[in-house]
């Protein structure tokens, strides 16, 4: 999850981010930026889904190749160079796997777009084979599962090749109230690519950083609030956060039943949608997939439409305006392209309801975090088999596993109830509150989707204060009511990525992937990463 939301239980939270400078670690008067390029050129970079199985199918490539060559650029950025830090673990099965599905094609057996495509998946979601599942934490470094998650078997059936585990925000930014997005006690810290002494967001950071960066086409994460959005907000990329329901969370460390959801990272819109669509289907194991039967689509790019803007209403949140003159600007060339491919703008309001039960949704998160991984570990292969072993884990090796800061949130979460406590069922009849507010402001204003900045440009990574988030945050609405965002490359600022977040009603992922289809086509805002060091005072 994306810690703006457990800091919302400060008051003085949303006037004090306004407050945060961010554009150099240095509050220097003249500001440049450092050139020095630490990547090499790579073979496969920009390629997509499409062009991959277009060299596969050629004979050009074997999927073989293609695995070698991305692990090849893990070694090479992830782990040498400038060390991006965002794979945790590698597979050590992928090139097995890729012959195997190699020897298919042979034989005349394509399973789909995804057949021997590599994927890099979140390290909280659990794959039956030799690598850990630990949420990024010391505490369940002896974690291996016996069974694949459910999306992963369904990512296995459709032909992908799971290339390895990417680096989070430990337990998914559910520790601390000032932890650093990207870094964990098992993986370190992330880096971006963009600039490397900047904040990747998170928490699934490896995710956005690891399709930014070419070490994979094509990536999965979770979110619980803005956990898909910011990172691909920051790292330049495409990130669906699905409606809650669409896919299934069995066999993903949870943070909170009512909001988390597993969604796919892309450089483009039509990669984030081929990959949504091999991972939908019931799931017996998580009773809120039944809501998506019939609503469901095993094919999401049949709705990618140049034209999706046509004919469109699209609401802006006009308060997070005047919050950043460059936010603003891209802000307002989005708008402008939107309304060139025959849009409406309808200025709205639809964050203050969103702030007003911040510390609703916060404790309703504490509650399930509690119950939800106090039942995945009870099931688990680890040794921890509670929240409070966790925790004991942690204080006795706090020099390892608490460095930095320490688990607040944990420490919080603990002392809540159990699901039937008087307070979480109050809190839960609060809740559904933001749908019914979203669902009358989109038939009052015959909306067909809501947008504003996901967020502002990069901060400086701080292990010691933690984040410095900056006054943003359009796609928080969707996750606290379980509907779905696409946050897409909105363009840079002083060569750091913003991303615009479209959000609309429950399960019309087919209308916000035509309408950010149809912005993407008209901005093409999407650059590859330069990987400079850091913007430096002259």
């Amino acid at each position: 999850m994306n810690k703006i939301i457990y800091l919302k239980e400060h008051s003085a939270f949303m006037a004090l981010m306004f407050l945060v400078l961010i554009f150099s670690c240095k509050q220097d008067k003249t500001i440049k930026i450092s050139d020095e390029r630490v990547a090499a050129k790579f073979e496969l970079e920009g390629m997509s889904v499409e062009d991959l199985q277009s060299k596969m199918q050629s004979g050009q490539y074997t999927s073989h190749a293609i695995v070698q060559m991305y692990l090849d650029r893990i070694q090479e950025i992830d782990k040498n160079g400038p060390s991006l830090n965002s794979v945790i673990e590698i597979n050590p099965d992928a090139l097995a796997i890729a012959d195997s599905l190699d020897n298919e094609r042979a034989n005349k057996k394509v399973r789909g777009p995804m057949h021997g495509i590599p994927v890099l998946i979140k390290d909280n979601i659990d794959t039956g084979d030799k690598m850990h599942t630990t949420a990024g934490s010391l505490a369940l470094a002896d974690n291996i599962s016996s069974h694949d998650a459910f999306i992963v078997k369904k990512l296995r059936e459709a032909g992908a090749i799971i290339l390895g585990k990417t680096n989070l925000s430990e337990w998914a930014n559910f520790r601390s109230t000032r932890s650093s997005s990207g870094w964990s006690s098992r993986g370190g810290q992330t880096k971006n690519p963009y600039m490397l002494d900047r904040s990747p967001c998170g928490s699934s950071s490896g995710s956005g950083v690891a399709v930014a960066a070419d070490l994979c086409v094509v990536a999965v994460g979770t979110e619980t609030d803005g956990s898909i959005a910011c990172p691909a907000s920051m790292n330049g990329v495409v990130g669906i956060k699905p409606t809650v329901g669409l896919l299934s969370r069995s066999g993903i460390i949870p943070i909170s039943k009512t909001q988390d959801t597993p969604g796919p990272f892309g450089k483009t819109v039509k990669d984030a949608a081929i990959l949504l669509g091999v991972m939908t289907g019931i799931d017996t194991s998580d009773a809120v997939t039944k809501e998506s039967n019939g609503k469901n689509k095993t094919d999401y790019t049949a709705f990618l439409d140049i034209n999706g803007l046509k004919g469109k209403r699209i609401g802006v949140e006009k308060t997070l305006l005047h919050n950043h003159e460059a936010v603003d600007a891209l802000l307002q060339k989005a708008l402008d392209q939107m309304k060139s491919q025959g849009a409406t703008i309808v200025e709205v309001e639809f964050m203050s309801k969103y702030q007003e039960l911040g510390n609703k949704e916060f404790d309703i998160m504490k509650y399930e975090f509690k119950d939800g991984l106090n039942r995945y570990l009870a099931s688990s292969n680890s040794k921890m088999k509670s929240l409070a072993d966790v925790m004991k884990f942690d204080s006795q090796n706090e020099m390892t596993a608490m460095p930095f800061f320490k688990q607040e949130i944990m420490d919080s979460s603990q002392v809540k109830g159990d699901l039937n406590s008087k307070g979480y069922i109050e809190a839960m009849t609060e809740l559904p509150a933001i749908r019914k507010f979203l669902d009358d402001m989109m038939t009052t204003e015959k909306l067909d989707a809501f947008c504003g900045p996901a967020t502002g440009p990069a901060w400086c990574i701080d292990l010691i204060t933690g984040d410095h988030w900056t006054g943003y945050g359009a796609y928080g609405p969707s996750a606290m009511a379980g509907y779905p965002s696409i946050t897409i490359p909105m363009g840079l600022v002083s060569e750091l990525p913003v991303g615009l977040s479209f959000f609309g009603r429950a399960y019309d992922e087919p209308g916000l992937i035509a309408i950010a289809y149809a912005y993407e086509q008209a901005s093409k805002n999407r650059v590859a990463p330069k990987y400079l060091k850091s913007l430096v005072g002259k």
